[in-house]
């Protein structure tokens, strides 16, 4: 049974590595569209319809992943709490448990995974950026210039520039992703709750759920790290 076991917990491991991939393909699909909408000229550019189609894709294939090894590891639990016969029943009962939860499953939830919406919102960033465009370029360039001075790229518990920032979908406020993330689980394993750690934030009570990707910000530190290696 230990070898059996032991085989799905490998498994298991490969599709959370592929969950991984998953993931930064699914960024890099928000940062295609938002070339698309920076570059449009007049009205929608299709094709940031068809990354959104895609990205809703990957999302579903990424939210049925996570069930599928919810359910893995429920039933594994199980087992090894039981007689070593039962082993030989975890294939149909997790394709049973599997098929039961994917027909509950919601298309429209999928407008709440955090990646369609840290899409939508970097689209809407792009386009409201377009529609404030000055007919003075000297102007917009010395707007941008005032924007990226005032604009706090430094992650609240790193105190150093972020990479991958996310944003804290209650309180607003960003954070570098691994820190945020490993802060979260760690006060989760001491069973307390992790609260923001912005100075003078009242949400007491940060999760994972909370946290969205901000292309946007992402895209304005890359373009002050290349001003500022060119200088």
């Amino acid at each position: 049974m230990s070898l059996s076991l032991s085989a799905v917990h490998g498994t298991l491991v490969s599709l959370k590595s592929c969950q991984a991939d998953l993931s930064t393909g699914m960024d890099i699909v928000t940062s295609v569209a938002m070339d698309l909408a920076e570059d449009q000229d007049e009205g929608r550019n299709p094709g940031i319809d068809e990354m959104k189609e895609l990205l809703l894709e990957c999302a579903k294939l990424d939210r049925e992943i996570d069930c599928f090894v919810d359910i893995v590891q429920q039933s594994t639990a199980d087992i090894t709490a039981q007689q070593p016969e039962t082993m030989f029943g975890l294939s149909s009962k997790v394709k049973e448990r599997f098929s039961e939860t994917k027909a509950r499953l919601s298309e429209s939830d999928l407008q709440n995974h955090r990646k369609v919406v840290a899409f939508k919102d970097s689209i809407m960033s792009c386009f409201d950026q377009d529609s404030q465009e000055p007919e003075n370029m000297e102007e917009l360039d010395e707007d941008i210039a005032v924007t990226q001075t005032q604009a706090n790229f430094t992650c609240p518990l790193t105190q150093e520039h972020m990479i991958n920032p996310v944003k804290n979908k209650i309180c607003n406020h960003h954070y570098e992703e691994t820190a945020i993330r490993s802060l979260i689980e760690t006060r989760k394993k001491n069973k307390k709750k992790c609260f923001c750690p912005v100075v003078g934030c009242g949400n007491m009570e940060v999760t994972l759920s909370d946290l969205v990707p901000d292309h946007s910000l992402k895209r304005q530190i890359q373009k002050e790290q290349r001003q500022s290696d060119r200088k």
